[in-house]
């Protein structure tokens, strides 16, 4: 049953989309430049200083503004730049501190409310996370993050889409995971509905503590049952068989669905059915404390002698986040699919706000969904029970809210249900569930 059904008119109004001209891919030269600019500011620690003209965290976040600014400016002002920020207090900053982050606002021209945010933390440090003034390059951890979301930038920034972008520096993920708690609170504030938090910390190193070498594959982290959902709708997930299919995970799903449509970029994602790796956290997490899907990407074999580590020599073995350790080409591919995945959801529509499924006691199944505004179609997609991936779809045109699937038993499968855009950009998608059973329903 792996056959893909699609209507005549539909397929004819919806070509599958093509990977960027060469013109628009990544540029390795420039993600070189970007990474070695950010290590000669020294430090970037959070509690660095933020006066000196070219040392510590605030001359970067300076620096990183006027990139902004600049590619706003090769693009007619299609960026709008802004620094947010607050202060906090932790164990990791006793005597409080100021956390700014650098914002580039691309504004969509069809659905400018609904927003895709990539980010990446400015922000370095080294084995004693308290020590502010030793250098800390950073250059993997997270110059490589602050590379790609500039990258992306400069490069989708030619180019328009129906959704927001949102660009983002962050700032305190060392000290607390505090940049990405303030854009989320700032999401929140500003009603953005935000579609997709794309989060890349730690993507540019290929050469693993073990010696292995992995330069084709990254890791995609995302949670299963929702963390900011309550007892009730954990309940649901649970009893329409969800764990699998809550929004943070439809995104790596949508990830990994464009990794293999997009063979060129040359980049198998390990989607990892965790929020993130064990004992570490990263920026994603306060938009998952939020309800809004998120993801982190990150290196597929990492080297913690590359991790916040003080630069020196010990015993012949060498330590430090230094720029020699970063893989260009890898991060090169690495960006090459976050720009994929943000042209892909940010020309879709919104995914439907709902779907629902019916068909107990018959071999038929019949989908509906909700209708989303500026759908040129929709797909619904299904899989078996026992799997983890789409398998199969069929596409319906604008002004469909149900279909009903011959044969394919409510019991034994999955559904979902996307929306379509004319160019064939699809939505998240979203799951369908079975409406709560009257208290009066048989039992059978």
């Amino acid at each position: 049953m792996r056959s893909v059904l699609l209507l005549a008119a539909l397929a004819a109004a919806m070509p599958a989309p093509a990977f960027a001209a060469d013109t628009d891919r990544p540029d390795p030269a420039a993600l070189r430049a970007t990474v070695a600019r950010l290590v000669a500011f020294g430090t970037r620690h959070t509690l660095s200083t933020t006066d000196a003209p070219d040392r510590g965290i605030g001359a970067a976040r300076r620096w990183g503004a006027a990139q902004f600014a600049a590619i706003g400016k090769s693009c007619g002002g299609c960026l709008r730049v802004e620094t947010i920020g607050r202060s906090f207090t932790g164990p990791r900053a006793p005597a409080g501190v100021r956390v700014e982050d650098v914002l580039a606002i691309q504004r969509g021209t069809g659905d400018p409310a609904r927003v895709i945010i990539v980010q990446g933390h400015i922000d370095s440090r080294v084995n004693d996370v308290m020590d502010a003034t030793s250098d800390a390059p950073g250059a993997n951890d997270d110059g490589s993050g602050v590379a790609l979301v500039l990258e992306a930038a400069r490069l989708l920034s030619k180019q328009r889409f129906d959704a927001t972008i949102v660009y983002a520096l962050l700032s305190g993920e060392e000290q607390g995971l505090w940049g990405g708690q303030l854009l989320a609170e700032t999401a929140k504030a500003r009603g953005w509905t935000v579609a997709a938090v794309l989060n890349n910390d730690i993507v540019g190193n290929t050469h693993g503590i073990g010696g292995e070498h992995v330069d084709n594959r990254v890791r995609v982290f995302s949670e299963g049952l929702e963390e900011a959902g309550d007892a009730a709708a954990a309940k649901t997930q649970r009893a329409i068989g969800g764990e699998d299919d809550g929004r943070s995970r439809s995104l790596a799903k949508a990830v990994v669905r464009i990794a293999r449509a997009e063979p060129g970029i040359g980049l198998e994602v390990l989607a990892i059915r965790r929020p993130d790796r064990f004992q570490r956290g990263g920026d994603h997490l306060p938009f998952l404390a939020m309800g809004v899907p998120a993801v982190r990407f990150t290196e597929a074999t990492e080297n913690y002698d590359r991790q916040h580590q003080t630069v020196r020599k010990e015993g012949g073995r060498r330590y430090g986040d230094t720029l020699d350790m970063v893989d260009f080409p890898y991060l090169t591919r690495v960006t090459a699919l976050n720009m994929a995945v943000i042209r892909d959801l940010a020309r879709a529509p919104a995914q439907p706000a709902s779907a629902s499924i019916s068909g107990a006691l018959s071999d038929d199944t019949e989908v509906r969904w909700a209708a989303v505004p500026g759908a040129a179609g929709y797909r619904v997609r299904w899989r078996r029970a026992d799997t983890a991936d789409w398998s199969d779809a069929r596409d319906y045109p604008a002004g469909t809210g149900a279909a009903v699937l011959p044969r394919v038993n409510i019991d034994d499968h999955f559904f979902g249900v996307s929306a379509l855009a004319r160019d064939g950009s699809e939505s998240l998608v979203t799951f369908a569930g079975v409406p709560p059973r009257p208290a009066s329903g048989s039992s059978r």
